[in-house]
């Protein structure tokens, strides 16, 4: 399937699944890379060498022979899940969607290849894209992104996730593998954007209340589809 271009100043959903099903990062090292992955591809300058040469820096350091950071999009949010990856993204440049995350799922490939011995493609296909065109939806792909995601991975699930919803919200705002802590409790991310997001709501007391009414009507939800859950 081929990914179509996105105008400047849209924001896009991305979704990225294993092949197979199969996992996309396998323990914490795996998973310290994706973070800054969206960090370094996120940027029009790249060093081939650039784990090499950040290696011996501070979390998100630059070294002093690069030229400064000219970034390819604006990252709003993001979860990594065992076998897919949701980013939300908004396209600064021309072509900038497409560049940054061809640089990402191609050298999380790489990596995984070398490190693990396998081969092929790590990914199912082209990314899966949805263009976000209105403030409300927006909203509601934050909760799905940043506390949907990460809840289905609290003990018992997203049930339980939601049954216990001030615990498993900590746990995902301590989390590394969503940028929710960012959004949670106002901790400043290098990789992320939060202009829009903070023009949504009005403060993080705001985001958990509107992410727990929204989670209860999910779950509230999945007990008419399904019976009791």
């Amino acid at each position: 399937m081929r990914v179509e271009p996105y105008a400047v100043d849209s924001i896009i959903h991305v979704v990225k699944r294993g092949a197979r099903g199969a996992p996309i990062t396998r323990d914490l090292k795996d998973e310290r890379r994706f973070n800054a992955l969206l960090f370094y591809m996120n940027d029009r300058f790249r060093d081939e060498y650039w784990e090499r040469s950040a290696s011996d820096m501070e979390p998100f350091g630059r070294p002093v022979w690069w030229p400064e950071r000219d970034p390819l999009v604006d990252v709003l949010a993001w979860a990594l899940m065992p076998n897919h990856l949701h980013l939300v993204l908004k396209e600064i440049r021309e072509g900038g969607i497409a560049k940054f995350t061809q640089k990402v799922f191609g050298s999380m490939t790489t990596h995984f290849n070398a490190k693990y011995d396998e081969r092929g493609s790590l990914f199912q296909g082209s990314y899966r894209g949805r263009t976000v065109d209105e403030d409300e939806y927006l909203r509601y792909l934050a909760v799905y992104v940043m506390i949907k995601n990460p809840f289905e991975l609290y003990p018992g699930g997203l049930v339980q996730a939601v049954e216990h919803f001030d615990d498993a919200y900590e746990r995902a705002a301590a989390s590394p593998l969503c940028s929710l802590s960012s959004y949670a409790h106002g901790i400043d991310s290098p990789i992320l954007d939060k202009d829009i997001m903070g023009e949504l709501f009005e403060d993080p007391v705001e985001f958990k209340d509107f992410a727990r009414d929204c989670m209860q009507n999910r779950l509230e939800q999945m007990k008419l589809d399904f019976g009791q859950v």
